[in-house]
């Protein structure tokens, strides 16, 4: 009997195909596993953002990884609401995007919630002298930084 923990376990094996270092666990974007009567098992997934283009290669990846392990019928659906957001991150996998260079998400610096500065430190040097570059990076998910004491750029996976 196939259970919901066994499931989350084989996830940790579906990895983001635009950020290779993390898992959909580690992004948060699992928000149920469902097993029905039938022994069908669905995967209930939140994009990072609408229209990610991504989603459609994870929930492929989704089903190869859930039909190689020896499950039959896999569903994926996705749902919208509520929206993701970055606080559904694991700290783990924060971490892995800086050591892969990667800012992860930084909050604002002011007490005012209305208040938007945000400090991104550089992922190779944690130097907070950097600047934004472009409010879009390499995927519409992250924005462009330049460290100013390191010189080098990286992306900052934004927050939302």
């Amino acid at each position: 009997m196939i259970t919901k923990e066994t499931i989350l376990n084989y996830l940790e094996e579906v990895f983001d195909p635009e950020v290779p270092v993390l898992t959909i666990q580690d992004l948060g974007i699992v928000r149920d596993v469902i097993i029905h009567s039938d022994q069908k098992v669905e995967v209930v997934i939140t994009p990072t953002y609408s229209g990610c283009p991504a989603m459609n290669t994870i929930s492929t990846n989704i089903k190869f990884e859930l039909i190689g392990r020896g499950i039959q019928q896999v569903i994926v659906t996705e749902v919208l609401s509520p929206a993701w957001t970055t606080d559904w991150m694991t700290e783990t996998g924060k971490q892995k995007l800086k050591e892969y260079g990667i800012a992860p998400p930084q909050y604002t610096t002011k007490n005012n919630p209305s208040e938007t500065e945000v400090v991104v430190p550089c992922p190779q040097c944690n130097s907070t002298h950097t600047q934004l570059l472009s409010q879009f990076g390499s995927t519409s998910c992250k924005a462009l930084y330049k460290c100013m004491d390191c010189l080098e750029p990286f992306d900052y996976f934004k927050c939302h």
